[in-house]
């Protein structure tokens, strides 16, 4: 099982150079970014969606952009495979988006993952000009667009909420045929299909219980693909040994522990203090 980390990097934590070339040498399997483009301070919508939830932290409207800090961090390192955690596809443009992918790992030498997820702000995606209600259509429909554009000559695609032309379209992807896409968040009936229609991985907050898996399993047979092709992760997983433990006897392949975005000094300390479990897998 691997162990990475993921961390909102802001204007007000450890730079991206630094902490990228620590995760790598403290021996950990990958790096992962997420992203907000804005947070409307109308705060109209509660974190995560969830009723009752606390205030959302800062971190969350001071995110740098995903794509440039994973580039810089590609640009100083050599072994650590880098994610997006998750990108919010649905409410970005996938041509360009395709476009960063396809860049980020060619100039990695093959080291991204892309992580994906539909996204809870129901004001961020208006202010895109987009249907929130309709981001799980769209968001399947960017991800097969860019499929395309990642490992055809000419590509094209024409569906409901993405319409592209024959096009030239470079370039390509080191990963054949692309990088692995990871779906990110909790697994219903409408998730685990998209999962099993066009994911690699499915790695949700929090260790998955065995009703979700097997709904995702569920998902995999009845799309005729082998539930066992799928690489299962957890974010933010608990750091202890214990959680480790039992998360690899579970068959997890990847989890991931959460850094604060706080003083430098206190990620150093934090991830020092992970970096200990790493023997444990």
């Amino acid at each position: 099982m691997d162990i990475g980390v993921f961390i909102f990097p802001t204007d007000k934590t450890i730079d991206v150079v630094e902490l990228g070339r620590m995760v790598e040498d403290l021996g950990f399997e990958s790096l992962w970014f997420p992203e907000h483009s804005h947070i409307p301070s109308s705060r109209t919508t509660p974190w995560g969606g969830r009723q009752g939830a606390p205030p959302l932290p800062e971190q969350y409207w001071r995110t740098h952009d995903q794509f440039v800090a994973l580039g810089a961090v590609a640009a100083t390192t050599t072994t650590l495979r880098l994610g997006t955690g998750i990108c919010l596809v649905a409410q970005r443009d996938p041509l360009w988006t395709a476009k960063s992918v396809a860049s980020l790992d060619a100039i990695s030498g093959g080291r991204f993952i892309f992580g994906v997820g539909y996204g809870w702000n129901v004001e961020e995606y208006h202010n895109h000009g987009l249907d929130f209600a309709a981001r799980r259509d769209r968001l399947r429909e960017c991800i097969l667009a860019m499929k395309e554009l990642w490992t055809g000559e000419e590509p094209s695609f024409d569906g409901e909420h993405v319409s592209i032309e024959p096009s030239w379209v470079w370039p390509k992807p080191r990963q054949k045929p692309h990088p692995p896409v990871v779906m990110g968040g909790a697994a219903g009936p409408k998730t685990a299909a998209h999962i099993a229609e066009f994911c690699d991985g499915w790695m949700p907050i929090s260790a998955p219980s065995d009703e979700a898996l097997s709904v995702v399993r569920s998902a995999c047979q009845s799309a005729g693909r082998n539930p066992d092709d799928l690489h299962l992760g957890v974010f933010r997983a608990e750091p202890s040994a214990e959680s480790v433990e039992s998360l690899a006897e579970r068959g997890m392949d990847r989890i991931l522990f959460e850094l604060p975005s706080d003083e430098p000094a206190v990620v150093r300390e934090t991830l020092r203090g992970y970096a200990r479990l790493l023997d444990r897998t």
